[in-house]
């Protein structure tokens, strides 16, 4: 066997939402250290996406649009058939997040979150579903990998009602997903972030050992972490895994010995 392009993107096509910060921008770098020809990022902010494609390399491009409506995930698609025959890597990830108190949790609130975070990736993905095939039948699986959240799979301390709530549905979604388009070689996957420096995060970026915490790494998350588990998954190292949240948190979710039930043994 030949294991020397296991984790290898070389030469393939790769689409990263929410790419020009956070873990978006981490997952676009590492595509490219694994040998991506191409990398597009896209966010809202024009100004931002293309400083981040600026220092990324010429191989990252800038496609800046909203996509938390239909209008603006079919403006992406057909900008993105105009340029590529093929797309072998699509990430979503772009997302949003709220908090307020339960009494006044605003609808807004509910359906900006839930748009982004549940109905983009959906539809994005079957505007996609052409280009993806198309990548499919190159000679190597396309890959779908969703961005959800460890929240998805557990509570957090904060009143983030619709974000806990689209996470788990994007858990839920990618596994739906994924039965339906492995038969077109298409194989769907999630990630499960925990505590990674980001705008969402800024507790993880403007103090991060206090956020280490309650981490059993006793670490934040770093690019080499994100962009590993995301190159592991679209690459034909994580081929045989389909539909499955893989969870990257320092052990958050299965290593944390949780403190606040009491130990049924009285102890």
């Amino acid at each position: 066997m030949d294991f020397s392009g296991l984790f290898s993107l070389e030469g393939r096509v790769a689409v990263v939402t929410g790419g020009s910060r956070g873990i978006g921008e981490m997952i676009a770098e590492g595509f490219l250290a694994a040998g991506a020809a191409r990398v597009y990022i896209t966010a809202r902010k024009a100004e931002a996406v293309a400083e981040t494609a600026a220092r990324l390399g010429e191989r990252c491009i800038a496609l800046p649009g909203d996509i938390s409506t239909l209008a603006g995930i079919e403006d992406l698609a057909a900008e993105l058939a105009a340029r590529e025959s093929r797309i072998d890597i699509l990430v979503n990830n772009a997302g949003a997040a709220w908090g307020a108190d339960f009494e006044v949790f605003p609808e807004a609130g509910w359906d900006k979150v839930m748009n982004l975070n549940v109905k983009t990736p959906f539809f994005l993905t079957q505007k996609l579903y052409g280009l993806l095939k198309a990548g499919a039948a190159t000679g190597h699986l396309a890959k779908v990998i969703n961005i959800a959240s460890i929240d998805g799979l557990r509570l957090n301390p904060w009143e983030t009602y619709s974000y806990q709530a689209s996470k788990a549905a994007v858990i839920q979604l990618t596994r739906r997903m994924a039965a339906r388009l492995i038969k077109d070689d298409i194989v769907v996957s999630c990630i499960c972030p925990g505590a990674f420096p980001s705008e969402m995060n800024k507790a993880a970026k403007l103090a991060p050992e206090k956020s280490a915490e309650g981490i059993p790494s006793g670490r934040v998350g770093t690019i080499e972490d994100m962009a590993g588990g995301a190159i592991f998954l679209a690459s034909r190292a994580g081929d045989y895994v389909v539909g499955t949240p893989l969870p990257i948190d320092g052990g958050i979710v299965n290593g944390a010995i949780p403190t606040d039930f009491a130990d049924p043994s009285g102890h």
